[in-house]
């Protein structure tokens, strides 16, 4: 393991490998308010322009395979210059693309250029830290990506009326160019040659196929992406919800979205603090109820109609609220024992996680009926298939 970075070195890899991962919200969160202008100007159904939402998220789960075992032979850092520009030179494809299907396939293609700063800096979190400091780092880093599911519906929104819906990757993409500016000059390789995974492909699978046996991390990567896979679903249906069931108008939909964010950060900012305190597997024994009855509550007040928006908003509230406590403490249980694959380990948990969401939007387009009711059954489903989940792992 390396010499673990302290005082100013801790809070600029903090910094850095937070932007990082904040850079999937924002190419999914900061396109939300566009989709309906988007479908107009290109003379397109809703429904066609909303499938590059959701292949966006098929490439998150496809390519994060690749970049595992990439950045444990080449290195963390070749991985992300990679990513990085073909996540910036998708960005500007998309910004120029002149109908739906090149904008999908342009967002198919950004994906996967996201996908490194997905997988990445969990690996350079693990590459540097014990289970204890993985969660506390990784709380950190919820607290820097935090801001992006506040702030990128509210600047989405302002470049959608100010400059048009081409204006959004425009800024994604310089976005990108940025921090892989920032990774040349200010990331420190956490990965030395000498620690390097010279694999096969042959070998690259068996390490995947250990992966999954291990019931113990399979338990634990499966635990957090259910409760992800609930995120995704509210990602994917409130703007339904809040705007053509409850009437919301759509400048403030980022409002409501904001608040929910400020939830996780709120909570993974006391789950550092619980991190010095107690065990993850406690941590997330103890809140696996909350997101549980969250879900219940959320379904009971969407079929009765109890409470009216109230009563959508507030279990929203605390099911989301619940990821921040539940993401860092999985993620950290379930890599720590595999420092010598941790690129592969963090793909794979990636994988799966983008997997079960892009499973849980799929289900929720299938169920839609008009109501609420679609959204809490499938947020409720995933809550108690999490905490089944993870009442089934070896103690």
């Amino acid at each position: 393991m390396n010499e673990v970075p302290r005082g100013e070195a801790y809070y600029r890899l903090a910094v850095i490998l937070g932007a990082l991962t904040a850079m999937g919200p924002l190419a999914i969160d900061m396109y939300l308010p566009a989709l309906p202008t988007i479908a107009r100007e290109m003379a397109s159904s809703t429904a066609s322009v909303q499938v590059s939402l959701a292949v966006y998220f098929i490439g998150l789960a496809c390519g994060q395979a690749f970049y595992g075992p990439f950045s444990d032979r080449w290195g963390r850092k070749r991985a992300l210059y990679f990513g990085l520009t073909l996540f910036s030179a998708s960005s500007v494809g998309c910004a120029m693309a002149g109908d739906v299907t090149a904008l999908i396939a342009l967002r198919f293609l950004q994906a996967l250029g996201g996908c490194a700063p997905l997988v990445v800096p969990r690996a350079v979190v693990r590459d540097y830290f014990d289970q204890r400091g993985s969660v506390r780092m990784l709380s950190v880093l919820m607290l820097v990506m935090g801001l992006a599911p506040i702030l990128a519906p509210l600047i989405g929104g302002q470049l959608l009326v100010n400059f048009g819906w081409r204006s959004v990757f425009w800024v994604l993409a310089a976005y990108g160019a940025f921090w892989l500016v920032i990774v040349t000059m200010f990331l420190p390789e956490s990965l030395p040659p000498a620690r390097r995974r010279r694999q096969r492909a042959v070998d690259v699978v068996a390490t995947y196929l250990g992966l999954l046996r291990d019931r113990t991390y399979i338990g634990y990567v499966l635990t957090g992406a259910l409760i992800f896979a609930g995120l995704l679903a509210y990602i994917s249906g409130s703007p339904f919800v809040f705007i053509e069931v409850f009437r919301v108008p759509p400048e403030q939909y980022g409002l409501f979205f904001g608040v929910n964010a400020i939830g996780i950060i709120v909570a993974s900012q006391v789950n550092r603090w619980l991190a010095n305190k107690y065990d993850a597997r406690h941590i997330i024994g103890a809140v696996l109820p909350v997101s549980v009855t969250a879900g219940a509550v959320l379904l009971i007040d969407a079929a009765t109609g109890f409470g009216g928006f109230a009563g959508i908003l507030v279990p929203l509230f605390f099911y989301i609220a619940t990821h921040g406590f539940i993401m860092p403490n999985t993620t950290a249980l379930a890599m720590a024992p595999h420092g010598a694959v941790a690129g592969s380990a963090s793909a794979l948990l990636g994988t799966v996680q983008f997997v079960l969401g892009a499973s849980a939007g799929a289900l929720l387009g299938a169920l839609g009926n008009g109501t609420a009711v679609p959204l809490a059954a499938v947020i409720a489903g995933c809550a108690a298939l999490a905490f089944v989940t993870y009442q089934s792992l070896p103690r």
